[in-house]
């Protein structure tokens, strides 16, 4: 990545990212400030003053208020799946694109599940369990194998198929819900209603993401109608499922285990107090959110998260940005390139050709794509250019953000 042809800029990472993020943001040209912690709205606030790019994962709350403080934030990195935590919207009112790892640790949350499975089926979780209590009970009672029996996925998305597909390979027999419709990989059955897979799965593995229409997912009723005996599993988010209702169906025997990753309420920091319905349940495997916590995984995300930001700050590409018009950019060779976000109303691609033209600048390539809220407009000018017409064009009816790039 070449060194960026602009000012100076100043990046903050929060919550021990993979030292490769703040390694390759450096060789780029930024400053970097790193924090190991998530930080309240308040601390936000006061650190995000003259920082341009901002690097989080899932416990900082980047809300509507922080966006609208942070004057020169111009680009924001998840570095996990989700960004239930950011204000995306805020994030695009201001010109702000957001960018995550979508694949990046998909390996890992699927090999976790895995492992669940097979220590839950077999029963080694109550039985380690036991022995650490000085207790010897080797009965095969109620230690099944996976191969043969139904996997119910819930959610097919990255890791929903490669775990269909892993799975699969063990010897299960897969069946999936989902709210879209969704290819089927390999031998892979799709339910028309989450109530069929629930009745028919011997273990039913979640991977849906944090929407609001999410939240309760899974509560008595979807307990109630799970196959007896059942397995279940939640590494997607914490509001999804209901943990009393869970408790409630481990207890009475509903069914045989669960795993839980996720929780509703997760600590700031390591060692902080966590309480949880589930304490104390022999037949549930407890993990404090580490479905993406591998050496691999974070170093995937430490590359490819800042490699989204280089592209943006540098080039002006927002491919695979979750808040904005995704456009995938040539680099900038030997001329300017002048970016204008803008509110997505009629004519303003022409208000800014006007401006264009009454300056006499040269355009070698333009650029344009928009969503329901924001358009982006990309246009390359010659090197000899009137320094003029970024004011003329911020001065555009609906315009939120102007940049050239060098």
């Amino acid at each position: 990545m070449a060194e960026l042809h602009t000012p100076r800029r100043r990046a903050l990472l929060l919550e021990r990212i993979h030292p490769t993020a703040a390694k390759r943001l450096s060789e780029a040209g930024l400053e970097v400030s790193e924090v190991p912690r998530a930080l309240s709205e308040e601390a936000l606030i006061k650190e995000l003053q003259g920082i341009s790019v901002l690097g989080i994962r899932s416990k900082t709350q980047l809300t509507r208020r922080v966006v609208e403080a942070a004057e020169d934030l111009t680009v924001v990195g998840a570095f996990c799946i989700g960004t239930n935590q950011i204000d995306l919207h805020a994030c695009m009112e201001r010109g702000v694109p957001v960018f995550n790892a979508p694949y990046a640790n998909t390996r890992s949350v699927v090999e976790l599940a895995l492992g669940q499975m097979i220590i839950l089926m077999r029963g080694v979780l109550e039985k380690s369990n036991l022995l650490h209590r000085g207790r010897w009970y080797k009965s095969s009672g109620r230690a099944r194998e996976l191969r043969g029996k139904r996997l119910g996925i819930v959610g097919y998305g990255n890791i929903g198929t490669q775990l269909s597909i892993l799975a699969e390979a063990l010897g299960m027999e897969v069946v999936y819900y989902d709210i879209e419709e969704k290819l089927a990989l390999g031998n892979a059955k799709p339910c028309r209603t989450l109530d069929e897979l629930l009745r028919t799965s011997d273990v039913v593995s979640v991977h849906v993401d944090g929407r609001p229409g999410n939240r309760d997912l899974f509560g008595a009723p979807e307990f109630e109608r799970m196959k007896e005996g059942a397995v279940f599993i939640n590494l997607s988010r914490g509001i999804v499922v209901n943990l009393e209702a869970l408790r409630d169906a481990l207890e009475e025997g509903k069914l045989k285990s669960a795993a839980v990753d996720v929780f509703p309420t997760e600590p700031g920091a390591d060692g902080d107090a966590f309480d949880s319905p589930l304490l104390g349940l022999d037949n549930v495997l407890l993990t404090p959110h580490i479905g993406g916590s591998t050496e691999e995984a974070q170093e995937n995300i430490g590359t490819f998260v800042p490699d989204k930001l280089l592209n943006y700050l540098e080039w002006g590409s927002t491919s695979l940005a979750v808040n904005f018009p995704n456009l995938q950019l040539p680099e900038l060779r030997g001329e300017h390139r002048v970016v204008h976000i803008h509110e997505n109303v009629p004519g303003i691609l022409a208000r800014i050709n006007q401006v264009l033209a009454s300056r006499e600048m040269n355009v070698s390539g333009q650029y344009l794509k928009t969503n329901e809220k924001v358009g982006y407009v990309i246009t390359d000018v010659g090197r000899d250019y009137n320094e003029g017409v970024v004011q003329e064009l911020e001065e555009i009816p609906r315009t939120i953000r102007v940049r050239v790039l060098y």
